[in-house]
């Protein structure tokens, strides 16, 4: 019988090949043959143990590939056939409570709360629910985006990081045309807002890093940020004090990992009257010294970002497919399934290789 091979996460930082048999696609769902999945941040956490993961499971939530076998009902659906290739969002959505039919599928909680591939467990029949496999099931309720064929699989599941930087950056903050834009964090969804903000007209794209992060900096630049701030080497709050003539930032995003600093940091860069979105998870780390104060003082607007949504996804995808900007550059690292660990820490760079974008292909 045919099977499907897969990393599957036993318990933190335990991760292990395993195999599974291929599922019927049925009438309404799909069966797809992945070409290459993304390695997201959430994902390391969600390995050493820091995210909430049901155990186990197939991790992995930005597959693109194939579709090999598909039922006429979601075949009409999604308006694909077998054979097309398409982008596969996160989420799972049950398409009928109030906040999906408003478009807030993210906040969908009449399944028992959002349910995302590559964190639901492979008790769940069919089991294929994460990208870090040969093949994964399409729920009914699944989403997905057609994606020219010709595009090279790894440059193709940056359509996840890229539709993070424009529900964040743009969207979610309704960055207008002229205004500043401060991004926190210059790994691959920092970028992204990069490249989103300048998209989307913003009149300044300032970005942060630290000392190690020179070359993420300088690619930054490379995609439109007009500065690139050293946090160990200058003063970031005085330093987008002077680049905005004392006002301070219209919109500030934090997408950093772990650093609670951050948060108090991009409270201190907004304008008054700002928005701050805040995309970066801290591990349920608390923030020190935080002064609430300083949010009703300032009327600070604050959004907490969790996933991305379909005009966001639209958006990257199209984007992936202009060919408008080097987005090699921003993929780093091609690597066979089985070394997806390996992937893992150097992302989180536990390694001490530079990466920036890891993409695992079967």
């Amino acid at each position: 019988m045919p099977e499907a091979r897969a990393m599957v996460l036993h318990g933190p930082r335990d991760l292990r090949p395993g195999a599974f048999p291929l599922p019927d696609a049925g009438e309404d769902g799909a069966l797809l043959r992945v070409e290459a999945c993304g390695i997201c941040g959430s994902d390391y956490e969600q390995f050493e143990g820091a995210l909430p993961s049901p155990y186990p499971v197939i991790p992995g939530h930005e597959p693109v590939g194939v579709i090999e076998r598909i039922g006429p009902l979601a075949s009409r659906r999604w308006g694909v056939r077998a054979g097309d290739r398409v982008a596969v969002e996160s989420m799972l959505r049950c398409g009928h409570c109030a906040d999906c039919v408003q478009g807030n599928y993210g906040r969908c909680g009449a399944r028992g709360g959002v349910s995302v591939y590559g964190f639901k467990p492979i008790a769940d029949a069919p089991a294929l629910w994460g990208g870090y496999a040969t093949h994964m099931y399409l729920d009914p309720h699944a989403l997905v985006h057609r994606i020219a064929p010709e595009i090279a699989p790894e440059i193709a599941v940056l359509f996840n990081p890229l539709g993070a930087g424009f529900r964040w950056a743009v969207e979610m903050p309704r960055l207008r045309t002229g205004e500043t834009i401060a991004i926190l964090g210059p790994g691959q969804r920092g970028l992204a807002c990069v490249i989103a903000a300048r998209e989307a007209g913003a009149g300044a794209v300032i970005i942060t890093g630290l000392r190690r992060d020179d070359e993420k900096l300088a690619l930054a630049r490379e995609f439109g940020a007009d500065a690139a701030i050293d946090v160990e080497r200058d003063n970031v709050v005085r330093r987008v004090r002077e680049l905005t003539d004392g006002r301070g930032a219209d919109v500030v995003v934090d997408v950093t990992a772990y650093a609670v600093d951050a948060v108090t940091q991009a409270v201190d860069l907004a304008r008054r009257g700002g928005r701050v979105v805040l995309a970066g998870t801290k591990g349920g780390r608390a923030v020190p010294e935080f002064i609430s104060d300083r949010v009703v003082t300032k009327e600070l607007t604050i959004f907490g970002a969790l996933g991305v949504d379909w005009p966001a996804y639209e958006h990257a995808v199209r984007l992936i497919e202009s060919g408008r900007y080097p987005l090699d550059k921003l993929h780093t690292h091609t690597l066979p399934l089985a070394e997806a660990e390996r992937g893992l820490r150097m992302l989180s760079g536990e390694t001490g290789e530079p990466a920036i974008h890891i993409a695992l292909v079967p």
